[in-house]
């Protein structure tokens, strides 16, 4: 029974890395609240907080197991597996829904969004006045990021770097879309789309035994692009979860408030009705980026004028996003009775 429960612990993980991996590559949409409704985000903050000068210096003197042991890497590990699983397959199917059922989900998720606010913030405790203060803190800047208009691609290998740092918020700030801070910096096709299919091309031409991808300067050059933005990742999620559990250790309530806030802030982010602006020259023609894709410069949010059946449907997505999170605290609460 005991290995039985191990493997579902381990596949369970697997799941939940996948979750984070698919929020994580939606714009609006943050990895970590995946992790903060599902119970683990303190563990996952304090495990990245554990890759420090002290777990090299006990994988130099005392061996890997110690290492392995002090870095919780089996729960590191096997999230990540579930991370990288989701590029190459959910993502895929996430993509082909997000350019053919759009408005469907972004409902989907902003109902997720507004069941995760209950589920968090259903067990916050008391609202003092400097909590509330807090949670008005983190809704303004949420507000505020959703507002701002993107930059241009960038494709500098230093840049990427920068953005590799600030693209992995989402995974250690709840609310705070690391996607949609990507889009902002001009280089969310590049970094997620563009070079994850360069990544996914090549290793199906080398399963194929073909490598004449090595002359194709344009994959090459993805590929580094994709090293160094993993590697800017890398950075951002050790610096980032560093700062983030000194934050949780020492003003918990008023971290947990800030990051209510940034959730309720991002609502704005995945509005379901909202429309693209597209860039354009002088005489009015879109202007296509080297990917051969639309430039978006910004997104003009509406109400539905008229209640049809596409409206009807998108709202009907918005409750079963809600749904989903009521489910998720009915089950957790049935597990922890059962535990008991």
């Amino acid at each position: 029974m005991a290995n039985k429960r191990n493997t579902s612990d381990k596949i369970w993980l697997v799941l939940k890395g996948l979750a984070m991996g698919t929020a994580n590559k939606v714009p609006g949409v943050s990895g970590g609240i995946v992790a903060f409704v599902a119970g683990f985000y303190e563990e996952f903050i304090y495990s990245l907080q554990k890759i420090n000068q002290k777990a090299f210096l006990l994988l130099f003197n005392r061996g890997l197991k110690s290492f392995l042991e002090y870095t919780n890497a089996r729960f590191l590990g096997l999230l990540f597996l579930g991370m990288i699983i989701s590029y190459f397959s959910i993502s895929k199917v996430l993509d082909y829904l997000l350019a053919n059922y759009e408005l469907y989900v972004w409902s989907a998720f902003f109902g997720m969004i507004i069941g995760s606010l209950y589920y968090i913030a259903k067990d916050f405790g008391e609202w003092k006045r400097k909590f509330i203060l807090f949670l008005l803190v983190g809704i303004g800047i949420g507000i505020s990021i959703s507002f701002l208009e993107p930059a241009k691609e960038n494709n500098n290998l230093l840049f990427v770097f920068f953005c590799g740092i600030i693209g992995v918020s989402g995974m250690t700030l709840p609310g705070l879309s690391g996607s949609f801070i990507l889009i902002l910096l001009g280089n969310y096709v590049l970094l997620l789309v563009d070079s994850v299919n360069a990544l996914y091309d090549t290793f199906f031409d080398v399963f194929q035994g073909d490598f004449s991808f090595i002359d194709n300067q344009n994959r090459i050059h993805l590929l580094k692009v994709l090293v160094v933005f993993s590697l800017g990742s890398i950075v951002g999620l050790i610096s980032l979860s560093n700062a983030l559990a000194y934050l949780l250790k020492h003003y918990k309530k008023i971290t947990n408030a800030v990051i209510i806030g940034f959730i309720a802030g991002s609502l704005g982010v995945v509005w379901p009705w909202k429309t693209k602006v597209l860039e354009t020259d002088a005489l009015g023609a879109i202007i296509y980026g080297s990917n051969g894709r639309e430039i978006i410069t910004s997104y003009q949010r509406y109400f539905p004028s008229e209640f049809n059946s596409e409206v009807m449907f998108a709202i009907i997505f918005i409750i079963i996003g809600i749904l989903i999170l009521l489910f998720l605290d009915r089950y957790h609460k049935i597990k922890l009775t059962s535990n008991g």
